[in-house]
């Protein structure tokens, strides 16, 4: 409101305060051109002129700080397998609530981000959803400096850690406005995918950066491991948070001084919380979760379960490997989709996920690692073209829906609706979704102390995949689902 009856007044003004003595009425909203009250992406001649250059100029500013917010996210899962290592005396259920917090706390952020975007604006949520993350990065290089920090201490850490987690809505649902419908599933793939590198880079980058003292003195003294393994080895754990914290810094930056906001996507949230009564956004939700859930909650289980199942293979070397196909599969599917329909895509990809499921069930009964650590990449890959196919349906379907459901409004008014209502669900599924990061863990963990083996948790995937498949087909994909005519060319009803 306020923004409304003083716009004009604020414009007039520079955007640092400590800039308003050499600020001059020839200065006057030169630094506001970051909002952009001009944006027609569908319009062919403005997308070539301009829209196409500013689009991907915003793409490549998310991305960077996206992966960041995925590494912050998943660190605390490193961390927490080195803690006993260097004197903190924590049980086994301790240590896994420590490793599950974060994907709680994440998937939790996530329904609040999905909303932010169209309130504040992309480029101010994006800067400061990015220097956010600075809290759980120092926080923890300086608790992990010391085993007596108190549990407390490390449990509020972890949930900090959701910060990134939470990061994902907003980044998905700021990129969706930018891009014209035949350009949004690869748009949101490359967002996602290349951020979703973020988890492959922390099991990476923090088992190699812990072993050495990469800031000196500024970085503190190292503690000595006593697991057995390598004892008397020093290691600095406090590089796991400080490593990422030059790069937060740079990417906030680069977000405040190149990304735009559009007058376009402003919306309130009462105007968003209209997706809660489309049916399509419970769909999609369940849809979504069978992919990118099956991505995190795989992501942040696989080491444990190959470790147990397996205990004389280094599968902590490998462990990154599984992400990193996952992640590079979305960033460079989303134009499968794009070109073959999403949802089609979609229902093979559940298809791949179930009979993967089934791959591993009889691997793990054959003792095969090879057979076990080759099925799991592929359901890493497929999870991966499903995380992106499932995101390209979703501003395709909400096109189609505005048009039955509000017929009265132009055609102007209906896209701009249906992107303020694809971009509120891309944010909300993504909240339900991340819940996998918790749930597919914990479901592994149950069925191993339940039953002495995963076998319950993997029947369990495999029927709810089917259910991903019938839902799919049904709702979509057969001919007549709501997505059929537009993605096989099929005349409407």
């Amino acid at each position: 409101m306020e923004r409304g009856v003083a716009e004009k007044e604020l414009r007039k003004l520079p955007e640092l305060p400590e800039m308003q003595p050499i600020h001059k009425p020839e200065h006057e909203g030169v630094l506001g051109s970051h909002l952009l009250e001009d944006w027609r992406p569908e319009d062919p001649v403005f997308w070539e002129a301009t829209g196409r250059r500013i689009a991907r100029r915003n793409l490549w500013l998310s991305i960077p700080s996206l992966l960041l917010s995925f590494a912050v996210w998943m660190v605390w899962s490193v961390v927490v397998a080195k803690l006993p290592a260097v004197g903190f005396r924590l049980t086994t259920d301790q240590l896994f609530w420590l490793a599950a917090l974060p994907a709680l706390s994440g998937a939790t952020l996530r329904i609040f981000y999905s909303f932010v975007v169209p309130i504040f604006g992309g480029r101010f949520w994006t800067t400061l959803a990015t220097w956010s993350l600075m809290i759980p990065a120092l926080g923890i290089g300086f608790a992990v400096q010391n085993p007596d920090t108190p549990y407390w201490i490390l449990l509020l850490l972890a949930l900090l850690c959701g910060f990134g987690g939470g990061n994902f809505a907003s980044s998905m649902s700021n990129i969706s406005f930018f891009f014209p419908k035949s350009e949004k599933g690869h748009a949101l793939a490359l967002n996602a995918g290349l951020g979703n590198l973020g988890v492959s880079a922390v099991q990476f980058l923090v088992p190699l950066v812990i072993t050495v003292g990469v800031f000196g003195a500024l970085g503190g003294e190292p503690l000595m491991s006593s697991d057995g393994v390598a004892d008397h080895q020093p290691l600095w754990l406090q590089n796991a948070g400080f490593i990422w914290v030059p790069f937060i810094a740079l990417s906030a930056i680069g977000a405040w001084f190149g990304m735009n906001d559009l007058t376009t996507a402003k919306a309130s949230f009462a105007e968003q919380s209209v997706i809660f009564r489309r049916s399509h956004n419970w769909i999609m939700c369940w849809l979504y979760l069978g992919t990118f859930g099956s991505f995190i909650g795989y992501s942040a289980a696989f080491p444990l379960l190959a470790k147990i199942q397996f205990p004389h293979v280094p599968v902590l070397k490998l462990a990154f490997l599984g992400p990193l196909v996952g992640a590079l599969s979305r960033s460079f599917t989303g134009w499968i989709s794009d070109r073959w329909g999403g949802a089609r895509v979609t229902f093979w990809v559940f298809v791949g996920m179930a009979a993967g499921v089934l791959g591993v069930v009889y691997f793990l009964h054959a003792q095969s690692f090879a057979g076990f650590f080759a099925v799991f990449l592929f359901l890493f890959f497929v999870s991966g073209v499903g995380n992106a196919s499932t995101f390209q349906m979703i501003p395709v379907i909400m096109r189609k829906e505005i048009d039955r459901l509000m017929p009265g409004m132009t055609p102007e008014e209906r896209t701009r609706q249906a992107d303020k209502e694809s971009a509120a669900i891309i944010g909300f599924s993504s909240a339900i979704a991340a819940y996998g990061g918790f749930f597919i863990p914990k479901s592994y963990g149950s069925s191993i102390a339940l039953t002495g083996n995963a076998d319950a948790a993997l029947w369990s995937f495999f029927v709810f995949y089917l259910t991903c498949i019938g839902l799919t087909w049904y709702a979509y994909t057969r001919r007549k689902g709501l997505l059929y005519d537009v993605e096989r060319g099929a005349r409407a009803a």
